[in-house]
């Protein structure tokens, strides 16, 4: 199979950007699966920040690379990722974001347009020139719908001169699928 779904193909992408020793975040730590991938991906010596308001996504989280050995690489903050600068000041080589509602959890509470923004803002300003910045939309319910509009737009804007912008998703899948904007930060 050539065309891969959207989270392995953020991953595909993420693994060509991300060296053993990198410092990374994961602005929406949920169940661990992109926590989990990137801290495999920059090694004991690296740094991933993994980012979440619900206390029951970070332990979830942490379960999940305590079983894979990979816990030590990792900071745990529990605050919105629209606050990541307050925590990484260091330059950054990727980030995720797979947003929406936690897997499992409660669907009432979910990433929002304008907290979004602010973090994909944030994380663009400490990536370094070559790194990528993933986004996993969900327009499949009206907050998903509204957040990935909001989102779209702001990434549509990025200078081309600074930024190349990639829109992957399948446009044959029924309801609304997710999709992935990849923006990697040329200069």
């Amino acid at each position: 199979m050539y065309l891969t779904n959207i989270l392995p193909f953020a991953h595909y992408l993420l693994s060509n950007a991300v060296k053993p020793g990198d410092t990374v975040i994961d602005g929406t730590a949920g169940n661990g699966h992109d926590t989990l991938a990137l801290a495999q991906m920059v090694g004991a010596n690296g740094k991933v920040w993994a980012f979440d308001i619900q206390a029951q996504a970070l332990a979830q989280t942490a379960a999940r690379l305590d079983q894979a050995g990979a816990r030590a690489q990792v900071a745990y903050i529990q605050a919105g990722h629209e606050r990541l600068a307050d925590y990484v000041a260091e330059p950054i080589t990727a980030a995720i974001f797979n947003f929406g509602w936690l897997p499992g959890g409660d669907k009432t509470l979910t990433t929002q347009a304008d907290t979004s923004i602010r973090a994909l803002e944030s994380a663009l300003h400490l990536l370094k020139s070559g790194g990528l910045l993933a986004a996993v939309l969900y327009p499949g319910h009206e907050a998903g719908n509204r957040e990935a509009a909001a989102v779209e737009q702001w990434a549509a804007l990025l200078p081309q001169q600074q930024y190349s912008v990639l829109k992957y998703g399948f446009i044959n899948r029924r309801n609304q699928p997710p999709y992935l904007l990849a923006a990697e930060k040329l200069k």
